[in-house]
């Protein structure tokens, strides 16, 4: 029985031992060798002082020894906590100081960057490179988990506890952690099984980071079918449409914007993609100009998930992809679905209210995948999971067949190219720019990024910037990603009469694509 995410590994080294679980450029490594060295690395974890419920930090890019580390912690019952490597130092500091700890294992790359840190990881007692140069403070991977027990460490993690600590950005401007425990990502990986049609002959490309829940979800529910995953490090479209023909891809996971770059790639035409009947797409809706030319040159093979590192689900499927049907069938793929099975989905008021068809609310939902709580902060998962739902902050409606729209994000987020940007985290950090006096951040509509990061900015009495100047002092405040595209200088920002600022008057004002920076 499947109870725990350990138990994929055991369960695909027993039956599939020689199938292939990963495939990573010119590497492949089996179903069994991955379980036997997850289980060797775990058990050096565990002399190494690990225990039960105690974190692993991951800092590196995909790579099998990634996925190793979280098979350890898996089989072990170690919180796998990952830091998402394209963050600032202060950032990573911030969450390593939060997740507490014990080992670290990370790239060689970040070696220089950890350094920066290091005197303030106080709860480390361990780190691990993979790959070299190695630091002389660190202990290499290799070794490590070549000192590991074969028969792999001792306990196993109950259902419950937990497994994944993942950190999602917050709208204070800190991230949090999410808890997520091993029941929780069982039922995942069943949905993830379910909505895709994951059988074990798949082969499944992998492409977003691994320390986010979407690679992680869908990787999952592929193991658990015992289904081959291939890992990317990084986003080259021409190196992403050689690998679908080299490996013969049948499903693979994408951004919109990467859908839009992949089908550019000189040759895609006469490409042979025959074995490609899923892209998974999620964070925005497919336009349809772009969805044509993908049906046109693919065959109906899109797919849209929507969900969180909270947890919830709901998705648009290959047969409701029809940009030339009814007019009801095209406003359709502005939605992002319906509610997955064994997920619930309300729309409410700001008193709880559940509200009629057609009317917008907050989106709340309920399932087995849901969160166990933030690390660290009882307060948020009270307010989070508060009557046994999920209130997601974002703001939609339900049509009179369960499509779900978003309208608008209570919280801010701006998603641009895939990613999660909250405008607090943005504004906070051209905050501390001295010739900064208020500030305010908005998401602006873009063809292919879906939305850029515009801040509009207040001087300080005698004081002066360029755009130039604030966009490259943010780069070193946050993840470059994060920075704005685009920045407009006025004398004062609109207030309501809380006090608060006038977001919906920004954007009325400077929200338009055409806005200019200045």
């Amino acid at each position: 029985m499947i109870e725990t995410l350990g138990d994929i590994l055991r369960n695909n080294a027993y039956k599939f031992p020689d199938e292939i679980a990963y495939v990573h450029g010119d590497r492949r490594i089996g179903f069994g060798v991955h379980h036997d060295r997850a289980a060797r690395l775990a058990a050096a974890l565990h002399k190494l002082g690990q225990r039960r419920q105690d974190r692993v930090s991951i800092l590196a890019q995909n790579s099998i020894e990634y996925m190793e580390t979280y098979g350890a912690c898996a089989l072990a019952g170690f919180i796998a906590a990952t830091v998402n490597f394209r963050l600032a130092p202060p950032e990573m500091a911030y969450i390593l100081a939060d997740a507490a700890p014990r080992i670290l294992v990370f790239e060689a790359q970040y070696g220089e960057t950890i350094a920066r840190i290091k005197s303030g990881l106080t709860t480390i007692e361990t780190f691990i490179c993979i790959g070299g140069p190695k630091p002389d403070w660190a202990l290499d991977y290799e070794a490590v988990l070549a000192s590991g027990d074969p028969a792999g460490a001792p306990g196993r993690p109950l259902p419950d506890e937990i497994m994944h600590l993942i950190y999602t950005s917050g709208t204070t401007g800190r991230p949090k952690g999410v808890m997520r425990s091993h029941r929780g990502d069982i039922a995942v990986a069943q949905l993830m099984a379910t909505e895709l049609g994951l059988i074990v002959s798949d082969r499944l490309q992998l492409i977003m980071p691994m320390f986010h829940v979407g690679a992680r979800f869908l990787q999952l529910g592929a193991h658990l079918r015992g289904a081959t995953v291939v890992l990317h490090r990084d986003f080259k479209p021409a190196e992403i449409v050689e690998t679908m023909v080299r490996e013969k891809i049948s499903m693979t996971h994408m951004a919109p914007t990467m859908v839009q770059a992949v089908l550019a790639v000189p040759g895609i035409d006469s490409a042979d993609l025959s074995a490609l009947h899923t892209i998974c797409y999620s964070a925005a809706p497919m336009p349809v100009p772009l969805l044509r030319r993908g049906l046109k040159l693919l065959g109906p093979v899109f797919l849209q998930l929507y969900g969180m590192t909270e947890g919830g689900g709901t998705t648009l499927h290959k047969r409701q992809h029809l940009p030339d049907g009814s007019p009801e069938d095209v406003k359709r793929l502005g939605s992002i679905g319906q509610a997955a099975p064994n997920v619930d989905v309300r729309i409410v008021d700001d008193e709880g209210q559940e509200l009629p068809t057609g009317v917008p609310g907050e989106i709340l939902t309920r399932t087995a995948s849901h969160m166990v709580g933030y690390w660290n902060n009882s307060a948020a998962t009270l307010a989070a999971l508060r009557g046994g739902w999920y209130h997601t902050g974002d703001l939609g409606y339900l049509d009179d067949q369960g499509f779900l729209y978003l309208v608008d994000r209570k919280k801010d987020m701006i998603i641009s190219g895939g990613e999660n940007i909250y405008s607090r985290e943005v504004e906070e950090a051209l905050a501390t720019h001295a010739a900064v006096h208020d500030v305010a951040v908005i998401g602006v509509a873009d063809a292919y990024w879906g939305e850029t990061v515009r801040a509009i900015v207040v001087c300080a009495p005698g004081e002066t910037a360029t755009a130039d100047e604030l966009i490259e002092h943010c780069r070193t405040q946050i993840a470059s990603y994060k920075k704005p595209k685009s920045v407009i200088f006025v004398g004062d920002l609109p207030r309501l009469p809380s006090g608060k600022i006038n977001k919906v008057i920004l954007r009325q004002l400077h929200g338009t694509a055409a806005g200019s920076a200045s």
